[in-house]
């Protein structure tokens, strides 16, 4: 069975709205979009490099997946990162969503839990989830993520978009790996107990 990762940046008072860049998601009036960027270092670098080869599909909710397909595909093959995000496959879990262009993306049909619990029983490497709080979420509540590494960055936003909200109960985690990175950050790997 595959392992299913779920790859986030979390503001330290939880926050996981748009850390990429400030019209990533501005849902909610959000203002503080791009809020990562100052804290990426070769530690974060290096740990996704690392995860690369043990990633051969990637799972995406809608606005993360239109977000990537409209940066990704216009960066050079020279770098590493978008050459393996444009090589490999991409799910996009979507209600809305009737066609994606990115090359090797398909929209996920009918029920996402079904869909993903049918993904991860096929043969394959990792299958990454990247952002796409929502639907992280979802596959939470359905005992479907193996992994979640989460990077907390020494920020507090006060407002925003969270991981975690109202569950029905604990989810009790077990954390496997730690590491700080150069910039105040720590790279946090938890599994599910």
């Amino acid at each position: 069975m595959r392992l299913l990762r779920a790859i986030e940046f979390m503001s330290l008072d939880g926050v996981v709205q748009s850390p990429g860049h400030p019209e990533e998601d501005t849902e909610g009036g959000f203002r503080h979009g791009g809020w990562q960027r100052e804290y990426v270092d070769d530690v974060l670098g290096a740990a996704a490099a690392d995860g690369m080869p043990a990633t051969d599909a990637y799972l995406f909710g809608r606005k993360t997946y239109e977000a990537m397909a409209a940066y990704w595909p216009t960066v050079s093959d020279a770098d590493p990162y978008a050459r393996h995000l444009n090589a490999t496959p991409k799910y996009v879990a979507s209600k809305t969503l009737r066609t994606v262009g990115w090359t090797g993306a398909a929209i996920i049909d009918g029920d996402v839990p079904e869909a993903v619990a049918e993904l991860k029983r096929r043969d394959g490497g990792n299958l990454a989830v990247l952002g796409s709080a929502s639907l992280v979420r979802t596959l939470l509540a359905h005992d479907l993520v193996d992994e979640l590494f989460l990077t907390i960055l020494p920020i507090v936003i006060g407002s925003g978009k969270r991981l975690f909200g109202e569950t029905d109960g604990p989810a009790k985690l077990s954390l496997v790996a730690s590491k700080p990175t150069s910039t105040g950050g720590v790279m946090l790997t938890y599994r599910p107990v």
